[in-house]
């Protein structure tokens, strides 16, 4: 939240009209959230302990519990960088018009725009900063929320978000990102949509591909998300072999970051510290930008983002515990086959990823239609988990790719086996092929492989701007 993705403000240039298309435009009037009867947070399971909860009871129009949390309050932190080191532009503010209970359970915080055309909203932060998953254990920081229930032109700029920053951040504000930020939800323009973000290293570059973070997204099933209640959480594990960090929307897990995707030194700054817990609603910045920018007159105020608890679990081991389910059971099926399931010698769907960084989807004209996925520029990478090559050893991959980068823009497509940072077995040139729908099927050799992998497909350019879209890829003997 705090500093958001060079490639989300990339993929503005294409992604932005496909985004904005999967969303309703709002009624004139403003709307009301109606809200379903409040929710309790989940028993604590077998195995764990509650070390913080807070499901917001209390008298409409009060303020929240200021033993647990603190507001934050104006343009920025005392002598932090401006408009919180992201472009927004409201005024952050502790009036009960911008932060307030609404006696249903629930925590409203709610952008408002005075006569003058200025913004104010809200910005809470949890006193403790010390949540952090024990030696051998794990932990669990989940909220229920409904994003502001706004969306097309009219929610320009909207920009919620519930996240957490590294302690060592409070008092400091430009260690920024090597304490760590977790984006646990954010979301902006109303868009059916979250993503989550592990931020960590130095910006900007650095081994967290900053600043874009190490990030993967997710639609809102069911309801949309701003048509309903879903539920967040990130879970930081330090049971496993390789510590990493779990993000979960309704109870699946969709995006990963483990300690083996950055060098040990960048891990360990980010995560040998607690963590406090921040809600807000930015108006403007660079997020929004990525997506057409706002707010605007005709940006709509009063929509709230709506919290109905948050909690943290810890464990000192043992299994993950069982999540909330979702608001209404999920319509859309899952479009990545299961770990070990992708056959490498099928064309495999470029948008199927498991996870990735700085890229958007968007609607190809290319033969068979569907998806290509768009925006891609120079440190950009997308992961394909379970591959498998069989017995027989793969010797070529091939990309079905299209460019329209200006003359002189070009990169590299390469290919990499269960590690980001691992060497590429091998890779492709390329520029300009008459346009982002001109497409063309390359070659490349490789090096043997067989059995079954994770494959990494990274992207490497010596220029900063979008060079190539990438439809499909397959793999050859």
């Amino acid at each position: 939240m705090r500093l958001t993705s060079d490639g989300k403000r990339r993929s503005a240039r294409r992604a932005v009209i496909a985004a904005l298309s999967t969303t309703a435009v709002a009624a004139a009037a403003a709307a009301v959230v109606t809200l379903p009867a409040n929710a309790v947070a989940p028993p604590t399971p077998a195995g764990w302990s509650q070390v913080f909860l807070d499901d917001f009871n209390g008298a409409a129009g009060s303020g929240v519990n200021t033993a647990d949390w603190q507001y934050t309050t104006g343009t920025s932190y005392p002598g932090g960088p401006a408009g919180f080191g992201t472009g927004e532009v409201e005024t952050m503010t502790a009036d009960p018009a911008n932060v307030s209970l609404d006696g249903a359970g629930n925590l409203r915080i709610t952008p408002r725009r005075d006569a003058a055309g200025n913004w104010t909203s809200g910005r809470v932060e949890s006193r403790r900063s010390d949540f952090q998953a024990p030696a051998g254990g794990k932990l669990r920081t989940e909220a229920r929320i409904q994003m502001p229930d706004v969306t097309g032109p009219e929610a320009k700029g909207y920009w919620p978000a519930f996240w957490m920053l590294g302690a060592p951040y409070r008092g400091n504000w430009w260690n920024w990102p090597g304490v760590g930020e977790l984006d646990v939800l954010e979301n902006v323009q109303g868009i059916n949509n979250e993503w989550a973000t592990m931020h960590c290293g130095t910006s900007p570059g650095g081994p967290c591909n900053e600043k874009s973070g190490i990030g993967g997204q997710r639609v809102c099933t069911g309801t949309t998300c701003q048509g309903g209640f879903h539920t967040y959480a990130v879970e930081w594990d330090r049971s496993t072999a390789v510590e990493e960090m779990r993000f979960y929307l309704d109870g699946v897990n969709f995006h990963t970051v483990r300690a083996n995707q950055m060098d040990a030194a960048t891990w360990t700054n980010a995560t040998n510290h607690g963590y406090f817990i921040i809600l807000n609603v930015a108006m403007g910045g660079e997020f929004p930008a990525a997506f057409g920018g706002g707010p605007d007159a005709g940006t709509q105020p009063g929509h709230p983002m709506v919290v109905d608890y948050v909690s943290v679990l810890q464990s000192s081991g043992g299994s993950t515990p069982p999540t909330t389910p979702p608001t209404t059971p999920p319509t859309t099926p899952p479009t990545t086959p299961p770990d070990g399931n992708r056959d490498a010698y099928s064309a495999i769907q470029a948008e199927s990823y498991d996870d990735q960084a700085g890229l958007a989807k968007e609607t190809t004209t290319d033969t068979g239609g569907g998806q290509d996925v768009t925006a891609i520029a120079n440190g950009d990478w997308a992961l394909y988990r379970g591959v498998n090559f069989g017995a027989g050893t793969a010797k070529q991959f091939r990309g079905r790719v299209a460019g329209g980068a200006a003359g002189g823009v070009s990169g590299l497509v390469e290919v990499r086996l269960d590690s980001r940072t691992s060497a590429p077995i091998g890779s492709f040139s390329i520029a300009n092929t008459g346009g982002w729908q001109s497409w063309r099927t390359v070659p490349a050799n490789i090096t043997g492989v067989t059995g079954t992998h994770d494959v990494y497909l990274t992207f490497t350019s010596g220029q900063p701007a979008d060079y190539v879209n990438v439809n499909w890829f397959d793999f050859g003997h």
